[in-house]
């Protein structure tokens, strides 16, 4: 079987408006989005003058519907400029004032105890290829985390995915886009290639990925070496009520610690 080959940088191109469309079951669904964030404040006790930083936090889904909830706080950070893009539009849209900005997770640029929570949602670890990348993002959500702030992580569950995961599937994304996915474990990462097509114009887009994957200890261990104190994981989630492959977003599990 042939290995999949994958650029070192892959996560620095592939989110853009193609990644809107061919995800958009799961990232541009405000059910989705809602169950999400009810589940972030189910486990953190988010005031509505409270501090929330969004790291990763792509378009502004979470962003969003946190500030429609009364949370006016917020600011979310992206290394895409597209998607970060598109988070500005869509405050300005409702008439919220969020800061939105471009930046490296684990390089900010923002000021050291300037936020009561810390959000990375939508299994935004394992991109960078140096496993210290994760690292550096974690440290970086802890320095700008008060002391006695929360972080909340949400990634897939490298248990389940062994156990559930399809290696070719294929979905329609649109009326004229079929999205086919082959995908590979090695290890504790997952490589996948993914094609889409156009019914009118042929491919899209080829694009290869690889994604590493924590098991519960491996991300308690991750948090807690990080400096993070009381970290619980929660396994078992998914916002998903109608059965189906959802590629990382099936099977989830969601930590939460505090920086002492």
């Amino acid at each position: 079987m042939t290995a999949i080959q994958v650029s070192r940088d892959w996560w620095k191109d592939l989110f853009d408006e193609v990644y809107l469309t061919t995800d958009a079951r799961s990232v541009c669904n405000e059910d989705i989005t809602r169950r999400e964030v009810d589940l972030i404040c189910a486990l953190v006790p988010i005031r509505q003058a409270d501090r929330i930083l969004d790291l990763c936090g792509g378009h502004g889904r979470h962003t969003l519907a946190l500030v429609a909830r009364g949370f006016r706080r917020c600011t979310l950070v992206d290394y895409s400029a597209c998607l970060v893009n598109r988070a500005k539009q869509a405050a300005i849209g409702g008439g919220y004032e969020i800061h939105c900005i471009r930046a490296d997770a684990r390089h900010t640029g923002l000021a050291d105890r300037a936020f009561d929570h810390a959000l990375i949602m939508g299994n935004s670890l394992g991109y960078i290829d140096d496993p210290a990348g994760d690292r550096q993002i974690l440290g970086e959500a802890r320095r700008v985390l008060r002391p006695g702030g929360w972080l909340l992580v949400d990634v897939t569950d490298a248990e389940k995915v062994a156990h559930t995961l399809t290696p070719r599937t294929w979905h329609e994304a649109s009326d004229d886009w079929v999205v086919c996915r082959e995908r590979r474990l090695n290890g504790r990462g997952l490589a996948a290639r993914e094609m889409v097509l156009s019914k009118s114009k042929g491919i899209v887009r080829d694009q290869t990925y690889r994604i590493r994957l924590y098991d519960a200890a491996g991300l308690r261990e991750l948090i807690t070496d990080v400096g993070f104190d009381g970290v619980t994981v929660h396994r078992g989630f998914s916002p998903h009520n109608i059965p189906g492959d959802y590629g990382f977003m099936n099977t989830r599990m969601v930590a939460v610690g505090r920086r002492p």
